[in-house]
């Protein structure tokens, strides 16, 4: 069975994959499928959302109507089953005191991570975002291009399924003709949007997200993913064939059980354990990679969260995928002889350098959008449209107080209601009740908008993570410490985008409901709550200023890799998961050379 029990793995794997969210699912998704034996090891329980994903399900038939919970704060049918920003008996400490300042940690425990959930939103890193540092003088340059990085964009884009459009925008690369599938039409809000953001300069165009409009190409692409190998094109063309395309039945973030969009679930562990290469075992806490005499990587050890027995698993290789700050928290608790500070850490930059993307949102009721005839708007499950950041130029010429960007993502249709979908309804009746109160609210149903930035935060000093020896967990291993310090440049990134939201609302004939913040600093989410932290263990090109290779393998030990985002160095304002996926794909690739070199 691929599904094993602790205690029942081979004697040893080629590789040992913690984590099976984009980043495991990838890394074990690439070896597996070329014939790597892999291990994969998830801390949550097993998870299939072909059977549990509540497709037809309406806000009516959940308790609540559905609405946000401290236990489900996405919603009674997010697919987050057992994870969130606190997990009991999974505690983290922060070092500061402002709530403001202190770091929301969201850990999804669950086959398939946070894949199950996400809002599939698969920007590409443009060629600015990999050498920052040399375009304004912050933050750092990766060791790699995106001319790198480029082919494995087209490999994932190919797999996972992306729909969205080419626009030849700034530092907003293109796909090859025909990888992205046909975006879905734009809704009327969104059309209002786009068409009074002209007004502005603000491009507002399809949105790039992994969600199938149309069914893959089975007898095409498994071939050219997998050249020379028929096994593998054989086996991801059957997994591809079971694939539909979004029928607009349900939201993504509960899952998709016809697996319209992706999830590590329903695309990458498919097809892995088709192969016959890939063996899974879940509830398998991993505590810290050991280390032989000479300070080389030889297993991981884990305890079994059903039993509480511990275990250790013998890799070649071990792959830490397990999300940037969960594979860094057990980097630094691998201490040993060779490696006192944490394995991989002598460069002492373990756990430095943390970031995630700035967040900030502005809400207005417009009356174009009032008495609308009845339409079904639910569609692909999230945007279809969204604007990429426009202002590089004048960022560059100095004509902005602030150095980095940040994208738009727009928010108002005539979708399913929920208990919060008339939630500026008594600002502007003043109250109602009865037959007024249903007037009203099928008058201003669909008349409320939202838009939301997401940008990118230049890596500081004041952001990191450490060990808190003081406290455990419920399974005695010592927990992360946040400290935490926004810096002036994404405090006047959120002003911008706060006054940008507002004059967007305006423009269209529109009245602000939620406070602008003109300074800034109230306008920003809170450090972690955007979930989509990366850095804690940068790459670089000397082991000196930096943890990792380009191609996220440990400088102090050939046989540890980190798959996931710990090793990115600047986090753009492109949603980190397809740069996650083809990074890892390019790493999985230099892995299986350096094996077959007999180099690890």
């Amino acid at each position: 069975m691929p599904h094993i029990n602790a205690g029942k793995t081979k004697p040893e794997y080629d590789v040992i994959v913690v984590g099976s969210g984009a980043a495991g699912g990838q890394t074990a998704y690439t070896l597996a499928m070329e014939g790597v034996k892999v291990l994969m090891l998830e801390a949550g329980r097993d998870y299939d959302p072909v059977t549990e994903t509540p497709m037809f399900q309406s806000n009516q038939h959940a308790p609540l109507r559905g609405a946000s919970t401290p236990g489900k704060p996405f919603g009674y049918f997010d697919a987050t089953v057992d994870g969130g920003w606190q997990v009991p008996g999974e505690p983290y400490t922060q070092a500061q005191d402002r709530p403001e300042d202190e770091f929301l940690w969201w850990r999804a425990r669950m086959l398939g991570g946070r894949t199950n959930h996400w809002g599939r939103i698969s920007l590409r890193n443009g060629p600015y975002d990999f050498k920052p540092y040399s375009r304004d003088g912050l933050g750092f340059d990766w060791p790699l291009s995106y001319e790198d990085v480029a082919p494995y964009y087209d490999k994932v884009e190919a797999l996972i399924g992306v729909y969205g459009s080419n626009e030849g925008l700034e530092n907003t690369p293109d796909s090859p003709n025909g990888t992205l599938m046909p975006p879905p039409k734009a809704r009327a809000a969104e059309l209002l949007a786009r068409k009074h953001g002209k007004s502005l300069g603000i491009p507002i165009v399809p949105i790039h997200r992994a969600v199938m409009t149309e069914r893959l190409n089975s007898k095409k692409i498994p071939k050219w993913l997998h050249p020379n190998n028929p096994k593998a094109q054989e086996t991801l063309a059957k997994e591809m064939d079971q694939r539909l395309a979004c029928f607009w039945a349900t939201k993504c973030g509960r899952g998709c059980s016809i697996k319209a969009n992706y999830q590590s679930t329903t695309v990458h562990i498919p097809p892995a354990l088709a192969s016959g290469n890939l063996d899974i075992i879940t509830n398998a806490m991993a505590r810290v990679v050991e280390t032989d005499s000479s300070g080389k990587a030889t297993a991981v050890n884990f305890i079994d969260k059903t039993t509480g027995k511990d275990y250790s698993v013998k890799g070649r290789i071990i792959a830490l995928a397990a999300s940037s700050l969960e594979s860094i928290r057990i980097m630094m608790n691998s201490q040993s002889f060779h490696h006192p500070d944490g394995i991989g850490n002598s460069s002492g930059l373990l756990g430095k350098y943390i970031m995630d993307t700035t967040g900030a949102r502005v809400s207005g009721h417009v009356p174009a959008l009032e008495n609308m005839p009845p339409h079904n708007e639910d569609g692909a499950g999230g945007a279809h449209i969204y604007a990429p950041w426009w202002l590089y130029k004048e960022q560059i010429s100095g004509k902005l107080d602030f150095p980095r960007g940040y994208h738009i993502e727009t928010g108002g249709t005539r979708g399913e209601p929920g208990p919060t979908s008339f939630g500026g309804l008594e600002s502007l009746t003043k109250g109602s009740y009865g037959k007024q109160l249903k007037e009203d609210a099928r008058r201003y149903y669909g008349s409320f908008v939202g838009y939301s930035g997401r940008g990118e935060m230049i890596p500081n000093e004041d952001c990191y993570a450490s060990i808190d020896n003081t406290v455990k967990d419920k399974w005695g291993i010592p927990v992360l410490k946040f400290h935490w310090k926004w810096h002036e440049h994404e405090i006047r990134q959120a002003a911008h985008m706060h006054k940008t939201f507002a004059e967007l609302i305006i423009e269209q004939g529109g009245t602000v409901t939620s406070e602008v913040d003109p300074t800034g600093k109230k306008a920003l989410y809170r450090p972690g709550e955007i979930i989509h932290e990366v850095g804690g263990a940068i790459m670089g090109d000397n082991n000196k200023k930096s943890v990792t290779n380009q191609f996220m393998q440990s400088w102090d030990v050939s046989n540890l890799f980190l798959t996931d985002g710990a090793s990115f160095c600047s986090n753009a304002d492109k949603n980190p998961t397809l740069s996650i996926m083809a990074i890892a794909w390019r790493s999985c690739d230099y892995m299986m050379e350096e094996m077959k070199k007999g180099n690890i």
